[in-house]
């Protein structure tokens, strides 16, 4: 062979290590850029087929939970279906082995090696000459087989392993990732599944429960007016205790509410006097019940920009806060005002304040100051979570104050004006 004719040999063996250089660059660029699983199944086995010039490949995963290897995708015929699903034995047969012994393998004669699974061979009706197989670990940890089947012309080279190797290490990452993601994906689903269930069943209860309630109610206030002395004094505590369950159903029923956004809210101009009118309204028969002077403070033609229905709810549970945490005959007053571009709606009581250590923390979903057992008022501690909510998702906010225990509080919220 002549100087010149070694020269050529050389640069067309460099040119096809730069074209498959090339290869590997772009499936490494197609592994990274997917989360589909069968686009990166398919775009590893064309690579593998392509890289090493053989007929077929297929992909062999293993199930850690099932602790079972198999086939997930094959392309040894076009679109044929019957090999995904099939498990292939850890003992006894060549890719069971490969995982096992966490190695590459290579067999230039599959007829002859008594290994060779010939059951998927004969589903197919497809005939395994020569077969190399590499494993796909990531940290020792098994992720399945790539099995490269059918060199065109043997035998497979030093190219051939480490190209499949390359190939292996990346897909097995891009395998991993893929399987996280679809079992992240398949959590989630299944959580939302649960907390549309959580929600039908509390709709349902919470409907269910308001029918009985409201003739309990109903009797026990007319027990009250009608009655005298001991009976009245029972009736007006069974009104009580009928009011603070209704509280407790609307808690349950606005649960939905804790996580909220602005894209939910349906806004639009509304007076802020009939905000505070209808947020007042809904705590005033409590408020009535425990002796309390509740006084308004609104100024005259004052729209905000609010969701009415939500905004309302969560003025009302502030409201609500204040009645509740103040002792039978307490002071409650709510105050509105104008502040730059907002509208600041105060809540005062003199009731029994709050420490500076929880100051914050009663905004937290489920918090309570007094410990659940032993604790003397009742609910379920969302209120005030729902109202920040509310507010922050009108672009607003809302804080607490107080001197400290036995020294009352003022809850401020503050809502946008409407333009």
């Amino acid at each position: 062979m002549t100087n010149m004719e070694q020269s050529e040999k050389q640069i067309q063996a460099l040119e096809h290590k730069v074209r498959i250089l090339h290869r590997l660059a772009e499936i490494s660029a197609v592994l990274n850029s997917t989360l589909d699983l069968d686009t990166l199944l398919g775009a590893l086995m064309d690579a593998a087929t392509e890289i090493t010039d053989a007929e077929a490949a297929s992909v062999l995963l293993w199930d850690e939970k099932l602790q079972e290897l198999t086939f997930t995708a094959t392309n040894t015929q076009d679109d044929d279906r019957r090999l995904i699903g099939q498990s292939v034995p850890l003992e006894g047969s060549i890719a069971g082995t490969i995982l096992r012994n966490n190695r590459i393998m290579q067999v230039d004669n599959v007829a002859a090696d008594p290994r060779h699974y010939d059951k998927v061979d004969k589903a197919l009706a497809f005939q395994t000459r020569s077969l190399l197989g590499v494993p796909m670990t990531i940290q020792d940890r098994p992720v399945g087989v790539l099995e490269i089947l059918n060199k065109r012309q043997l035998p497979w080279t030093d190219e051939d392993r480490e190209y499949a190797q390359v190939l292996a290490a990346q897909a097995a990452v891009a395998i991993r990732d893929a399987q996280t993601v679809a079992a992240l994906q398949k959590a989630n689903a299944e959580l939302n599944e649960l907390d549309k269930l959580k929600n039908d069943f509390i709709a349902i209860a919470s409907h269910e429960l308001r029918t009985p309630l409201a003739i309990i109610l109903g009797y026990a206030s007319f027990l009250q007016e009608e009655a005298e002395g001991k009976l009245s004094e029972h009736a007006a505590k069974v009104l009580a205790s009928g009011l603070q369950l209704r509280r407790i159903i609307e808690e349950l029923t606005n649960l939905r509410y804790l996580q909220q956004s602005a894209s939910e809210l349906v806004r639009e101009p509304l007076p802020l006097d009939e905000l505070v009118d209808d947020a007042v309204h809904d705590v005033l028969s409590l408020a009535e019940a425990k002796g309390h002077k509740l006084t308004l403070t609104l100024p005259d033609d004052v729209m905000v920009q609010v969701d009415r229905i939500r905004s309302a709810m969560a003025l009302t549970s502030i409201v609500n806060n204040a009645v509740r945490f103040t002792p039978d005959g307490g002071q409650i007053g709510v105050k509105a005002e104008v502040r730059g571009k907002e509208a600041w709606i105060t809540v005062t009581d003199n009731g029994m304040g709050i420490d500076a250590e929880h100051i914050e923390r009663i905004f937290e979903k489920f918090y309570q100051v007094e410990d659940h057992m032993t604790r003397t008022y009742g609910g379920l501690g969302i209120g005030l979570s729902i109202a920040r909510a509310t507010v922050e998702a009108h672009g607003g906010r809302v804080w607490a104050e107080s001197a400290g225990l036995g020294q009352g509080a003022a809850f401020t919220m503050t809502l946008p004006l409407a333009e």
